[in-house]
């Protein structure tokens, strides 16, 4: 695994890993994941062990989340499509607390990004067109300790998102975006 870039983003402990595809004229070839070069390139990860792999496709103008497990962390990572992948802390210890960050999650034909979201950390993405993604996470998935949290819950501040990113969810005709239900209750008490 070809690691180019390590990013920090506004919430420190969100991390975005960038790493290299080997092109040529029959496509390209890329490890997506390699542990010894994780330990050693991203000590952030060092604590934590990957015990599930999920893969979701979702269609254009979906909006997945934001979903938590208190004790879940999760490396994402786009396979191909275009998302905004969004990270709302609710660690209650965090200065961050109730603040939310968006992130236009890349893959292209030269490199790809996976998002690093620590237990703590509700998340969402906006697909803004069909798209695949990829999860490890550090916790096996319980749904008697997930909570959805509403992406327009007047709980969230916005003040480290990005203009364009926050205008972007905003200026959606709400009536036409995919969303469960479910997402738009809010059952995590905060």
């Amino acid at each position: 695994m070809q690691i180019l870039e390590i990013k920090e983003l506004a919430i420190p402990d969100i991390k975005v890993i960038k790493f290299a595809k080997n092109n040529d004229f029959r496509g390209y070839f890329t490890e997506t994941f390699n542990i010894n070069d994780i330990q050693q390139q991203c000590s952030f990860l060092n604590n934590f062990s990957f015990v599930q792999t999920n893969e979701s496709f979702s269609f254009a103008n979906t909006f997945r989340g934001l979903h938590i497990q208190n004790n879940m962390g999760k490396l994402v990572r786009l396979i191909y499509g275009m998302i905004i992948d969004f990270a709302l802390d609710l660690r209650k210890e965090s200065k961050y607390y109730k603040k939310i960050i968006g992130y236009d999650l890349l893959s292209t034909c030269d490199y790809s990004e996976w998002i690093w979201l620590p237990p703590g950390i509700a998340h969402g993405m906006l697909i803004k067109e069909n798209s695949m993604i990829e999860y490890f996470c550090t916790a096996v998935y319980n749904s008697k300790e997930q909570y959805n949290i509403p992406i327009f819950s007047d709980i969230i501040d916005w003040e480290l998102c990005n203009n364009n990113i926050y205008n972007d969810l905003f200026s959606l005709d709400r009536n036409k975006l995919k969303i469960k239900e479910e997402d738009l209750i809010c059952n995590f008490f905060l």
